[in-house]
């Protein structure tokens, strides 16, 4: 069952589950203080997302990502491509 919810998410999304597993399990022990990590997240989120981020955007999410690192999640990275 759990395994259709999967596919079911990737058909509605077109985004394999596989990689958000990926990118989540390298998340856990990212340094979001680490600007080079913290572009290349942001790199695999806008690609796992089919969006792509311009680089203003994305040295404003590089600023509040390092400064706020601690409390940043795979969720925060997506909604902020999503709200550009």
């Amino acid at each position: 069952m759990e395994n259709q919810f999967f596919k079911n998410i990737e058909k509605k999304t077109g985004v394999n589950m596989n990689d958000v597993f990926a990118l989540a399990n390298s998340l856990q022990n990212a340094n979001f203080k680490d600007e080079k990590t913290v572009r290349g997240i942001i790199k695999r989120v806008s690609e796992l997302a089919n969006k792509p981020v311009p680089k203003e955007l994305e040295d404003k999410m590089v600023q509040t990502i390092i400064q706020d690192g601690n409390k940043l999640d795979l969720g925060s990275i997506s909604k902020m491509i999503n709200n550009k």
